[in-house]
């Protein structure tokens, strides 16, 4: 279960697209999140996933303004978590793609499939399972769209793929094609199943990450008031 962490009206942070020099001039996810943890201001903090900060990102910038005030409460619970550990790439990736998978255009679903077989091919040997097996998600999944899977296979046949090139090219790739396909998908509330899959993946993040501690950082926003509460510390929450 996802922990969203409750700002009060006047402290919460009046969300925009892209990037920003400052926050006078406002501010994305990402760049509250590292000013929050006390970091230089960037919307790449240190403080978050690279992952998980870049589904962030792609998710503030695509849904509209009446969506993103929504985005503001889960800005906290994204603070430490962080891992080098390629499970983390790997389950995130997988869970955009067989989000997306479903809903998403017949034009992305063949590569959504090619990346969902590598998200499993990678878990697969992380976990010392045989090499093409599948989680049951997954399976279900690509059940439902078989001329895709057909596709993805034959592709990918073979092609190498190193921990490197997954982490720094196919999973991040997954994730935008995600975003894109769910944002342009013709389903109810398209954006609002965006916002279900950040507060998804955060909750996801946070239980393989596990316990941590982050220090309060004083925050002045929007009406003027300051709190020095709106970042959680975790570790003494989940005791």
């Amino acid at each position: 279960m996802s922990r969203r962490v409750a700002l009060s009206p006047d402290i919460v942070p009046v969300l925009s697209t892209g990037r920003h020099r400052s926050p006078r001039k406002g501010a994305c996810f990402m760049e509250m999140a590292s000013f929050l943890a006390g970091e230089r201001w960037s919307d790449h903090p240190k403080c978050t996933h690279p992952l998980l900060a870049g589904l962030a990102r792609q998710i503030n910038d695509t849904v509209p303004d009446s969506v993103r005030s929504r985005l503001a409460p889960m800005i906290p619970s994204v603070i430490g978590l962080t891992s080098d550990d390629l499970h983390v790439d790997a389950r995130l990736a997988l869970h955009c793609a067989t989000t997306a998978l479903p809903v998403a255009s017949a034009t992305r679903q063949n590569v959504l499939a090619l990346g969902i077989l590598s998200c499993e091919r990678v878990l697969a040997e992380l976990d010392g399972r045989p090499r093409d097996s599948m989680t049951p998600r997954s399976r279900e999944v690509l059940d439902r769209v078989p001329a895709a899977e057909q596709w993805a296979r034959e592709f990918r046949a073979d092609l190498p793929l190193t921990a490197r090139a997954f982490r720094r090219q196919t999973a991040p790739h997954l994730v935008a094609l995600a975003v894109e396909g769910m944002s342009e998908a013709c389903v109810e509330d398209p954006y609002g199943q965006l916002v279900d899959l950040l507060d998804e993946c955060i909750a996801m993040t946070a239980e393989m990450v596990g316990p941590r501690t982050v220090t309060g950082t004083p925050v002045t926003w929007g009406g003027g008031a300051t709190d020095s509460s709106v970042v959680p510390e975790r570790a003494a929450a989940d005791s």
